[in-house]
C-alpha cells in the first residue's frame, strides 16, 4: 500500500490578510478585489495577480506559508526526468503538480500550485506508486517546467498527432496513392488529346473554363443572396450578453501565435486588455518560435499582465501557425478557446457572445466564427478591395453557407472553440497552410457543425502588393490541400456528410482557386475577341464557345461586383462601393497568387509564407504610433 507523507496543520489566516500584513497589500485593494469575488466566484489569489496588485511568485510565497508548505522555485530546482517516463503531460498541466526530485526516505518531492489536501496527496502518490511530500510553487513555474522536461513529446503531439490517428485527414502527404494515378492518367489523356487535335481540344477546355468560372461564382452569389436575409438580424443581442454573469462564466483560453511581430505585439496587449470579461478567468498563451527573440523582448517590455504566459514552440518542422496553435491547446486549461493573431482587435464583449452561441447550441457545434473587417480600409486601393471582399465573406457568404448548412471554412482568427471538442477533432493540422479552412470543413466530415457570431474582429488589412501576394499564395494553396485531403475518399465523405455538403464544399473550397487560375485564359479570350473581333476569333473556335466563355466571364463578374457592392452597405462604408467595379483587376491578383500557389504546392507544399504586419501608415487605425 502506498504511504503519503503526512501533512502539517494549515494556519487559518486569510491570504487577503497575510498580504496587507507583509505590506504587499493595501486595504483599499483588497476590499475591492472581494468585492469582485462576490461578483464573479474567482479565487481572490486569482483577482489580485490578474489586476496587477499583487506579484504571481508573491501570492503563491504566502500561501505556501498559509498551507503551512515549503516554497520551491522551480526555474532553479532541477527536476528529476526519471520521475516523469510514465506520467501524462497533460494530466500535470491541467492539475497544476510536477514531480520534483526524490528524497532521502524514498519519498518524491511533488511541486504543486493547488492547496496541498491529503486527498490530493493520495492522488498523486498513487499515479507514481510512491510515497510523496508536496511543496508549493507558482502555476507558470510548472507549466514552464512542463514545457522544458516533455518537449520533445508536445512537438511530436502537436507535428504528428493528428496524422498518427487520423492519416487521411492530414495533409503532411499532397496526394494520395489513387490521386497521384488520377492525375498523372489526366495528364497523360490531356497532352495526347492536344497532340492529335489541338483546336477541338482547345475548345473543349475553353468551354469547360468558362463554364467552370460561371458556376463557381455563381454559387457565392446564390450563398451571398440567402446571406443577405440575415443583414439585420444579429445572432447575439447586447440583451443576450448582459444577461450573463461574471460567476457563472467559465475559464476561456486565448491562443495568440505570433512570429517576427516585435512591431505590433505591444498594441496587443492593449487590444486584448480591452476585452470585457474577468480577467481572473482568462488564460492568455502568447505562442512564439524559439529563434524569434525579438518578438519575446518586445513583448516582455510591454509589461504584459498577468493573465499572459509567454510560451516557446519547441523548434522543428515544418514550422507553421498551426503547429504552434496545438502547443497551446496541449497546455490549455480553459474550457472555451479562441485564436488571435497578433494584430487583431476584437470586439470587447466577442467572449460572451460566443458563449451565447454555444449556450443556444448543442454538443456538435464545436465551434462560433467571429466576423473579420479592417481598421485600415481606406489607406489604399488594396486595402479598400481587401475590406469589400472581407465585408461580403464574413456578412453575407458564411451566414448564408450556415443557413444552407453547407461546410464552413473557418478564418485564421477569432474561431472560438470548445476545447474537449477541439482535441477530438485532433487539433490544427501543421501541414496545411490554411489550417483554420481545413479545421471547419473536418468539422463537417466528421458530423460536427460550425457556427457565425455577429461579432467582429478588426484586423491590419495588406497594403503592399507583393505581402498581398504571398499571403494570397498560400492561402489558396491551403484551399488546394484543403480539397485534395477532404476528397481522398470521395465516396465516404458523401455517406457522412450528404451530396449537398459534398458539393458545397467542393465548389467553395475546391471551386475558389480553380476560378481564380480560369481568370487569365478567359481574360486573354475576351482581349483577342475584342482586338481582331469575333469573326477573326470565330475561325478557330465554335460561335457558340466564344461566345459562351465570354458571357460567362462577363455575368461572373458582374456577379462578383454586385456582391462586392452589397458586403459595404452592412458596415456602410458607403464610399467603397464605386471600388467594387475595380474587382475583375482585383481578380488578376489573385490568379498570379493562385499559379504561384500551385507551383509551391508542387515544389513545397509545407512552406509558410509570413505575411508582414504593423506596416500600415494609417495613424488614427495604429495605437501604437504616437
Amino acid at each position: 500500500m502506498t504511504v503519503v507523507a503526512p501533512t502539517l496543520a494549515r494556519r487559518t489566516e486569510p491570504l487577503g490578510t497575510a498580504l496587507i500584513e507583509r505590506g504587499l497589500l493595501s486595504p483599499a485593494e483588497l476590499e475591492w478585489a472581494l468585492g469582485i469575488q462576490r461578483v464573479t466566484g474567482s479565487r481572490l489569489g486569482s483577482i489580485l495577480i490578474a489586476a496587477g496588485l499583487v506579484r504571481r511568485l508573491d501570492v503563491y510565497r504566502v500561501l505556501s506559508e498559509s498551507w503551512n508548505c515549503p516554497f520551491v522555485d522551480l526555474t532553479v530546482t532541477a527536476i528529476d526526468r526519471s520521475l516523469l517516463t510514465r506520467l501524462d503531460p497533460h494530466r500535470l498541466a491541467f492539475e497544476l503538480w510536477i514531480p520534483v526530485h526524490r528524497l532521502s526516505d524514498g519519498s518524491v518531492l511533488i511541486a504543486t500550485a493547488e492547496r496541498p489536501e491529503r486527498d490530493r496527496a493520495q492522488a498523486i502518490a498513487a499515479q507514481l506508486g510512491l510515497p510523496v511530500r508536496l511543496v508549493a510553487t507558482t502555476d507558470w513555474d510548472i507549466r514552464r517546467a512542463i514545457g522544458q522536461c516533455f518537449a520533445d513529446v508536445i512537438l511530436d503531439e502537436a507535428t504528428l498527432g493528428l496524422w498518427r490517428r487520423d492519416e487521411d485527414h492530414s495533409a503532411r502527404r499532397v496526394l494520395s496513392t489513387a490521386q497521384t494515378v488520377v492525375a498523372i492518367g489526366v495528364l497523360v489523356i490531356a497532352a495526347e488529346a492536344f497532340l492529335l487535335a489541338p483546336i477541338g481540344s482547345t475548345v473543349i477546355l475553353s468551354a469547360v473554363i468558362g463554364v467552370g468560372f460561371l458556376v463557381s461564382v455563381l454559387f457565392k452569389f446564390i450563398v451571398c443572396m440567402v446571406g443577405s436575409r440575415y443583414e439585420y438580424t444579429e445572432s447575439v443581442t447586447k440583451q443576450d450578453i448582459a444577461a450573463l454573469t461574471d460567476n457563472e462564466l467559465p475559464l476561456y483560453t486565448i491562443l495568440v501565435p505570433a512570429y517576427r511581430e516585435a512591431n505590433v505585439v505591444g498594441a496587443l496587449m492593449a487590444n486584448l486588455s480591452r476585452l470585457e470579461y474577468p480577467p481572473d478567468k482568462l488564460e492568455i498563451l502568447l505562442l512564439l518560435e524559439q529563434d524569434d527573440d525579438e518578438t519575446r523582448r518586445a513583448a516582455i517590455a510591454a509589461r504584459p499582465p498577468e493573465t499572459v504566459t509567454i510560451v516557446t514552440v519547441p523548434p522543428g518542422q515544418p514550422q507553421t501557425k498551426p503547429k504552434a496553435c496545438n502547443v497551446g491547446l496541449f497546455l490549455a486549461r480553459g474550457e472555451f478557446l479562441v485564436i488571435y493573431d497578433a494584430e487583431d482587435r476584437p470586439e470587447p464583449d466577442q467572449l460572451k457572445a460566443a458563449l451565447v452561441a454555444f449556450g443556444r447550441a448543442d454538443e456538435r457545434q464545436v465551434c462560433v466564427q467571429a466576423a473579420l473587417n479592417y481598421f485600415n480600409a481606406g489607406e489604399n486601393a488594396l486595402t479598400k478591395m481587401f475590406t469589400l471582399e472581407y465585408s461580403f465573406w464574413f456578412d453575407y457568404m458564411l451566414p448564408g453557407l450556415e443557413a444552407m448548412r453547407l461546410p464552413i471554412p473557418l478564418g485564421g482568427t477569432s474561431n472560438h472553440f470548445r476545447t474537449d471538442a477541439l482535441r477530438r477533432l485532433g487539433g490544427w493540422d501543421p501541414f496545411n497552410v490554411t489550417e483554420d479552412a481545413d479545421l471547419g470543413i473536418r468539422s463537417a466530415a466528421l458530423g460536427e457543425t460550425v457556427g457565425v457570431i455577429s461579432s467582429t474582429t478588426f484586423e491590419e488589412a495588406n497594403n503592399a502588393y507583393g505581402n498581398f501576394i504571398r499571403q494570397r499564395s498560400r492561402w489558396i494553396k491551403g484551399y488546394l490541400q484543403t480539397t485534395l485531403v477532404h476528397l481522398r475518399h470521395p465516396v465516404e465523405l458523401v455517406r457522412a456528410t450528404g451530396w449537398t455538403k459534398t458539393l458545397g464544399f467542393a465548389l467553395l473550397v475546391g471551386g475558389t482557386p480553380l476560378s481564380f487560375l480560369f481568370v487569365p485564359p478567359l481574360y486573354l479570350l475576351f482581349a483577342i475577341t475584342m482586338i481582331v473581333g469575333p469573326k477573326s476569333v470565330a475561325r478557330f473556335f465554335p460561335g457558340w464557345v466564344l461566345w459562351v466563355s465570354v458571357a460567362c466571364l462577363i455575368v461572373g463578374n458582374a456577379m462578383m461586383i454586385y456582391v462586392s457592392m452589397m458586403g459595404v452597405f452592412k458596415r456602410r462604408r458607403y464610399r467603397l462601393v464605386l471600388w467594387a467595379l475595380a474587382n475583375p483587376f482585383y481578380w488578376l491578383l489573385h490568379s498570379i497568387a493562385a499559379y504561384k500557389a500551385l507551383w509551391q504546392l508542387m515544389v513545397k507544399p509545407h512552406y509558410w509564407e509570413k505575411t508582414e504586419h504593423g506596416l500600415t501608415s494609417d495613424i488614427a487605425a495604429r495605437p501604437d504610433l504616437p
